[in-house]
């Protein structure tokens, strides 16, 4: 590794210049507990900038997720469906219920949940007796699931869509913000998201009595009374006033993150145009992925390495990339789980390589990057 080269980190927090401004005020209004007119001003701002009517600002995505199959009443013995292609965050959460989840596999179209799968999983536990509480279709990579037509097949049985949007702040299905539609959505603004509070989610919903009910169940489901009585368990899941400081610092310059990721994507596609073997994850024709990261395909056979032989060849020169998300039927936890299909999220985990895409990266950044991608081909 040479001693001059600084590390490219795959998606680092991005700081606009505004969010000392709105930590400034936090400090001194005293507010630096949880709760206070930052995390109001927060919930309101992303209402505005997402359409989504009501907001509850939460301590990370995994707890929006976690609180919002709470209120559905989902438990011990009930079925989740859920895609396989994601993070484990989407799915922890089932399994805190002591729900069981059930996986649907991703289309090439979109690596996004396959809505013909997701309805032949439907009538399948249908016919067993055992229709499914609530599917939690991901936002892949910042690109929206196809919302309209899983809408279509749960619609007619009564069966709720929960929209894990952590990875699509600032994307599109159809001109509407990414989880606009759902009954509610999940944000997460960890610190390797488009914009980030360091650590934090949202529940949205266009139901105020969900999201009221989310607030008092993230405050330890407290009575309105003096002192302090319960008469169900609740979570500690509130945002911290400091951190919504930071989210509504970052929720100014989203629009110039987005575009930015889109124009790195672009960029790496131009530039790597011409190796045989590599190709992109695709938009949808339906949506603006935010393109939270540049994700490429290798095909071993015609470019001459794996993935995972770019991506060590690019942590020698201190460059982090990451393979696709490891499916979640391919999981040791989930190892007795039911999957309908697998083959497609199995083919883009072994073939898939994200690439460092963090806003403030430099030309000279990319160009190191390219140049060793290439280097490691034909």
């Amino acid at each position: 590794m040479s001693a001059n080269n600084k590390r490219v980190y795959l998606s680092p927090p991005h700081m606009g210049g505004a969010e000392q401004e709105y930590v400034q005020q936090a400090f001194e209004s005293n507010f630096i507990a949880p709760l206070g007119p930052m995390v109001n001003g927060f919930e309101q701002d992303f209402s505005k900038l997402s359409g989504l009517k009501h907001c509850a600002a939460l301590s990370s995505g995994t707890a929006a997720l976690h609180i919002a199959q709470h209120i559905l009443g989902i438990g011990p013995n009930d079925i989740v469906l859920a895609s396989s292609l994601t993070f484990i965050g989407s799915v922890s959460s089932a399994t805190f219920l002591g729900a069981e989840a059930a996986f649907i596999d991703s289309d090439y179209k979109s690596w996004n949940m396959d809505p013909d799968l997701l309805a032949e999983a439907v009538e399948y536990y249908i016919a067993l007796g055992r229709k499914p509480k609530a599917v939690v279709p991901t936002d892949l990579y910042g690109q929206c699931a196809d919302y309209d037509r899983i809408l279509e097949i749960l619609e007619p049985h009564g069966i709720p869509i929960v929209v894990d949007a952590a990875e699509s702040v600032g994307a599109t299905y159809k001109g509407r913000h990414a989880g606009k539609g759902a009954l509610m959505a999940a944000y997460s603004f960890n610190g390797n998201k488009i914009i980030t509070t360091s650590g934090g989610g949202l529940l949205a919903s266009d139901d105020e009595e969900i999201i009221s009910r989310a607030r008092w169940l993230s405050q330890q489901a407290k009575e309105p009374l003096p002192y302090y009585e319960h008469k169900e368990i609740g979570f500690n899941y509130r945002m911290s006033n400091l951190v919504a400081a930071v989210g509504r610092g970052q929720l100014e310059v989203l629009q110039d993150r987005v575009n930015r990721k889109r124009e790195i994507f672009d960029l790496y596609k131009e530039a790597l145009s011409g190796c045989t073997g590599i190709s992109f994850m695709p938009e949808a024709e339906y949506g603006r992925c935010n393109r939270w990261l540049t994700v490429i395909l290798i095909d071993e056979k015609e470019f001459g390495a794996t993935p995972d032989q770019v991506r060590i060849a690019l942590e020698n020169e201190n460059i982090e990339s990451r393979p696709v998300w490891k499916p979640m039927h391919m999981q040791p936890v989930f190892s007795k789980n039911k999957i309908f299909g697998g083959q497609v999220s199995e083919d883009l985990f072994k073939r898939g390589l994200c690439l460092p895409s963090g806003t403030a990266m430099t030309q000279d950044d990319m160009d190191r990057t390219v140049k060793i991608i290439k280097g490691c081909g034909k």
